[in-house]
């Protein structure tokens, strides 16, 4: 079972759940009891009343995805000092104006890097790109500076002075310099080349951190390889990445980089698979993130499995196909087509009567999947999670796929369940400035018809 642990996890506030959960057990509460039966190797008591505090931890750990509770207080342990809060340790002020030239450096890289938080945006790496404009020098003063610049010359001048500046972390995250070269996303001088040169003075290849103490590792691969939640125009992929991606596996870091995977997952793109494949994704390798914690975050079944699944829930067929090719996806799911992902019997929800297991348009990943699916009676403006599929692709910067669902009818007009917004709005908050534009064009001759058929 992969690790489900809470943002910056706490013992004390785990503990306390345990005794909650005792409680519960005690005075017969079914939930409780429901949850004990599940998850504890004994099921649940015959006598309540005697439900213990150990049990109560077991049951807590296992429902986190430990297996027991000395491990789950072991991993707590490992974590501590890997656990990084972007979002707390951030010192840029949305509304400052200014920054004190004392703090400067950490200011200048905070900008510069993605932090995986909603602040990620273009506006911050402008504003670092102008303060390394206005003071070059700064990347000669601060070794952290000197690798978000991509600076291979200042850095090497930063080596050469301090033989341990390639491993010490420090800057307003506690990251090494090699993390604050791949997660950055100002201009770089030299992006390749300064990697070359941390990592020929001794830097880890698979550094990261813990993000917000949550088990699966932000590593160097994960910087390069970018996207995200909050989708590739906020969250980019390095303009470098596939040269540092080479660069990093050659060196030793570890093709099965989970949280890469999660993070590219969204986007029917499948470049990093195939480089990730290309070094020996699915297949053991040093699993050094798990020997620093001592809990596989997810063990590589696992990793897969989430991959296939999401494949197969969200008719990426090509992905489906480049798993198979590798020897990666169950015996059948090979010879899916583009028929048999629509054909599923997903229900599609929305305003609209009939059968619930037409095609859903939300498993469409291609613009021929959309034309197809729509052809065989999928509702284009059907929601999945209080949003269309346009607005999902809006969100991706899809252009080929916003302009598919378009032409085949999909109302640019439609507002989402959850913040009441058009796919237009969605691809201005996402910085997704092509489907944007696409968009913006769409929704004005839309309302222009509407207009047009009022009169």
């Amino acid at each position: 079972m992969a690790l489900s642990l809470p943002a910056n996890p706490d013992l004390e506030h785990l503990r306390r759940e345990a005794r909650r959960l005792q409680r519960a057990v005690r005075s017969g509460e079914p939930r409780a009891i429901v949850l004990v039966s599940r998850l504890h190797p004994e099921g649940a008591p015959g006598d309540p009343t005697t439900f213990a505090l150990s049990d109560a931890q077991l049951v807590v750990a296992r429902s986190l995805g430990f297996a027991s509770w000395p491990r789950l207080r072991t991993y707590l342990a490992a974590a501590a000092g890997l656990s990084r809060d972007p979002a707390a340790l951030d010192p840029v002020l949305e509304a400052s104006a200014g920054v004190d030239a004392a703090e400067s450096a950490s200011v200048t890289v905070a900008l510069a890097c993605l932090t995986y938080t909603e602040r990620d945006e273009p506006e911050r790496w402008s504003r670092a790109a102008q303060l390394l404009a206005d003071d070059p020098d700064l990347v000669h003063r601060d070794v952290f500076v000197a690798a978000a610049a991509g600076d291979a010359e200042a850095l090497r001048s930063h080596l050469a002075a301090d033989r341990g500046a390639p491993t010490r972390e420090g800057g307003p995250f506690r990251w090494p310099p090699l993390l604050h070269l791949v997660y950055s996303r100002v201009p770089q001088v030299d992006a390749v080349g300064s990697a070359r040169v941390l990592l020929d003075a001794g830097a880890d290849p698979d550094s990261g951190y813990l993000w917000q103490g949550l088990p699966t590792a932000f590593t160097a691969l994960t910087g390069v390889f970018g996207e995200g939640e909050q989708g590739p125009g906020r969250q980019p992929r390095h303009p470098q990445w596939q040269p540092l991606a080479e660069l990093l596996l050659e060196r030793g870091a570890d093709p099965n980089d989970r949280q890469t995977l999660y993070n590219r997952m969204f986007n029917r793109d499948d470049s990093h698979l195939e480089l990730l494949l290309a070094h020996g994704l699915g297949r053991p390798s040093s699993e050094v993130w798990t020997r620093r914690t001592g809990e596989p975050a997810e063990t590589i079944e696992e990793m897969i499995t989430r991959q296939v699944d999401w494949a197969r829930s969200h008719g990426f067929v090509d992905r489906l196909e480049l798993l198979a090719a590798h020897g990666l996806v169950p015996d059948g799911a090979a010879d899916l087509t583009p028929d048999d992902v629509l054909g599923d019997d997903v229900p599609v929800t929305g305003p609209w009567p009939g059968d619930p297991t037409v095609p859903d348009i939300h498993r469409a990943a291609t613009p021929e999947a959309v034309r197809a699916a729509v052809a065989a009676g999928a509702r284009v403006d059907s929601l999945r999670d209080g949003r269309t599929a346009l607005h999902q692709a809006a969100f991706m910067d899809d252009v080929e796929l916003v302009t598919a669902l378009l032409e085949v009818g999909a109302d640019p007009t439609v507002v989402d369940a959850m913040h009441g917004t058009t796919p237009y709005r969605w691809a201005l908050w996402a910085r997704g400035e092509r489907a944007a534009a696409v968009l913006r064009g769409a929704t004005g001759r839309h309302t222009s018809r509407a207009l047009d058929d009022e009169r």
